[in-house]
């Protein structure tokens, strides 16, 4: 089964990188480019066909070390 992770900054905490990004595309004359927040994407392979074990399995790997819950948020996708 993959797994499909986003980590995504809480939109109530500052995003520096982002705003950096933000300001580098408007220096490179993007200027209809609005809020830029980054993120972290992440694939994992798991070995399980248990869906309801995969989503708490994934759940507590984000949890415990893919996102900093706080100041982040994360999602999760799974297929197969």
């Amino acid at each position: 089964m993959k797994a499909k992770v986003y980590v995504t900054i809480k939109q109530n905490v500052l995003d520096p990188q982002g705003n950096a990004v933000q300001g580098a595309l408007h220096t490179l004359g993007f200027n209809e480019v609005g809020k830029v927040r980054i993120g972290k994407y992440l694939e994992l392979d798991l070995d399980t066909n248990d869906r309801a074990q995969a989503e708490e399995k994934l759940k507590v790997m984000c949890e415990k070390l893919l996102a900093n819950t706080v100041v982040e948020d994360y999602r999760f996708e799974l297929e197969g």
